[in-house]
């Protein structure tokens, strides 16, 4: 995995990357992504075909693909409606499928929603490849994917498109664009809410919670056939189609793609009137399986279980360790400052049998980051005191409860200090080098320093880093207080920074996308930013990059993007 040794042109803070010029600019600094051959304009194809490809977790020899196909009228998504059909799908070297090394038949059916997601092996690694399928004679769109380095191989780099928050009523998915105009990236994770739950006029855009666009069902999704629905509009999108059929994705979920602020056995936004939690949460996970690119107890079959935490090792530069922080949890505490319950060693963000495996997964040696996509924020977080009538949009944005003037995010590791402690511990004391948290959910961007001891910080030292990317489109401080850039959010960023030495960035001004670049020297975290979320052809704009140096668990400004 090598990129072209031409650089891009040096970039001031912001500059505009618009609909037109975003592909030449990052052309520049391809990695030889090929580019994905055009859908098919028969009218047949188009109608089975609706949803688009993807493909995902990648490994050094196989990697997953996936596609839906609607073989009638009748078979929509969640109706329970349609044949059972068989799907023929191609792996090749080429865009024409002249080099086919790798075809097959698939059977689905409305059992499974008509869905189609199969591991396919005997790949080379580090090699990009067109894979497509076909049903009734026309073939999907073609989509490009590529494998993970060997296992012993040393890349030059890696680098990853990194998303979070979705909210499709709240805005178009311009960000997704902007990931799938690049040329130079090797996957895309994607750090949880994917999709959001709620019916139309519930979570839009801004104050108004206005409705870009209108989710369907018209309803927040409880049953099956409701969370199917929900994926498949979301798969409608040719922004978000794009950027599956671009390269392959790496995915984790939050709480949306259940419900707000889940736990072990509730929800926030779940009541008795919705039924039983626990069977609400496995038709959710069942849709999810069914429709995304993506393992569930590491293998692609429906049904055998719902473990999505899991590990994938890019040679001896990375191993990403993606985490699953919602299925395990206890619940979230409502009055985290006077709760001694935020410290309980009884209460678990992780779930035991996760922990362990995460400070496994630390104390690997083999590679050289340990990257850990992490769904909710790591660092802990506090700041004095703000005027009262900022306090509610902060609490609705961030989930920060500051009515006593000492906030914790209780809904993130602040909530749980005792396995944050651990895992701070446990680096520690294994003397645990270039552990890299990327975590998305909090609608804003951040870059931090994990201090073993925030009230000593820096003399106490710091466990890590993390990197926080922005929301697609979900409401961010900006949104919800309905105040210009840099304003109000310009008072929050300042009082938090200065309460919290260890952070370095904070934006809660902007919705968009980053990307991760990893060397053996460093690894770099740029923010790219869109203009107006309900302008369907909004700008997209480079805003900033921070970078830690290899060893070091500190964070520095750099003046341009990768290259």
């Amino acid at each position: 995995m090598t990129t072209s040794s031409s650089a891009l042109p040096p970039v001031d803070r912001r500059t505009v990357l618009a609909t037109g010029t975003a592909a030449g600019l990052v052309a520049a600094a391809g990695t030889g992504a090929p580019a994905a051959g055009e859908p098919s304009a028969k009218p047949k194809a188009k109608r089975y075909f609706q949803h688009g490809i993807a493909s995902g977790d990648p490994r050094p020899k196989k990697v997953i693909i996936w596609t839906r196909v609607t073989p009638t009228p009748a078979s929509k998504p969640g109706s329970g409606k349609g044949p059972t059909i068989d799907v023929r799908w191609q792996v090749a070297k080429d865009k024409r499928f002249r080099k086919v090394v790798k075809r097959g038949s698939f059977t689905t059916s409305a059992a499974r929603d008509h869905t189609v997601k199969l591991d396919v092996s005997g790949l080379k690694p580090a090699t990009w490849y067109f894979y497509r399928f076909t049903f009734d004679g026309a073939h999907s769109p073609v989509g490009t994917t590529r494998t993970a380095p060997r296992a012993r191989s040393t890349p030059r780099n890696l680098r990853f498109g990194v998303v979070s928050c979705a909210n499709l009523q709240a805005g178009w998915f311009s960000a997704y664009r902007g990931v799938a105009a690049r040329n130079d990236l090797h996957a895309v994770l994607h750090l949880g809410d994917y999709l959001y739950e709620y019916a139309p006029g519930q979570y839009g855009m801004g104050q108004g919670n206005v409705d870009i666009r209108k989710h369907d069902p018209a309803r927040e999704m409880v049953s099956l056939s409701d969370y199917r629905r929900r994926h498949a509009q979301y798969k409608t999108d040719p922004d978000l189609q794009a950027a599956h059929a671009k390269y392959p994705w790496i995915v984790t979920w939050d709480d949306h793609e259940v419900t707000n602020d889940q736990y072990d056995t509730g929800a926030e936004n779940h009541n008795a009137g919705e039924g039983n939690y626990l069977r609400r949460r496995a038709r959710a996970h069942r849709a999810y399986d069914e429709w995304m690119p993506v393992q569930l107890n590491n293998t692609t079959k429906l049904g055998d279980g719902d473990r999505l935490y899991r590990r994938l090792k890019f040679g001896q530069l990375a191993e990403i360790s993606m985490l699953d922080l919602r299925t395990y949890r206890s619940e979230q505490v409502s009055t985290p400052a006077i709760d001694p319950a935020v410290s309980d060693p009884d209460r678990t963000i992780t779930g035991a049998k996760q922990l362990r495996w995460l400070k496994k997964s630390l104390q690997r040696r083999k590679a050289l980051w340990k990257v850990i996509g992490n769904p909710v924020m790591i660092t802990p977080v506090t700041f004095g005191s703000l005027p009262g009538d900022l306090l509610d949009p902060i609490n609705d944005v961030t989930g920060l409860l500051p009515e006593d003037g000492a906030p914790y995010n209780v809904d993130q590791w602040d909530g749980y200090t005792a396995d944050r402690k651990e895992v701070f511990t446990f680096i520690k004391d294994h003397n645990v080098e270039n552990a890299l948290f990327i975590t998305g959910d909090i609608h804003s961007g951040w870059a931090c320093e994990l201090p073993y001891d925030a009230g000593s910080y820096p003399l106490s030292g710091s466990a890590g880093v993390e990197f926080v990317c922005s929301s697609v489109t979900s409401n961010n401080l900006k949104d919800i207080t309905g105040t210009p850039a840099g304003t109000t959010s310009r008072l929050v960023e300042t009082a938090i920074m200065a309460a919290n030495p260890y952070i370095k960035y904070l934006n809660f001004d902007d919705h968009g996308f980053s990307v991760l670049d990893l060397t053996a020297k460093r690894a770099q975290m740029d923010w790219y930013v869109i203009g107006d979320r309900a302008d369907k052809g909004t700008s997209i704009t480079y805003e900033t990059s921070f970078r830690t140096d290899t060893g070091t668990n500190r964070i520095s400004r750099v003046g341009r993007p990768v290259a």
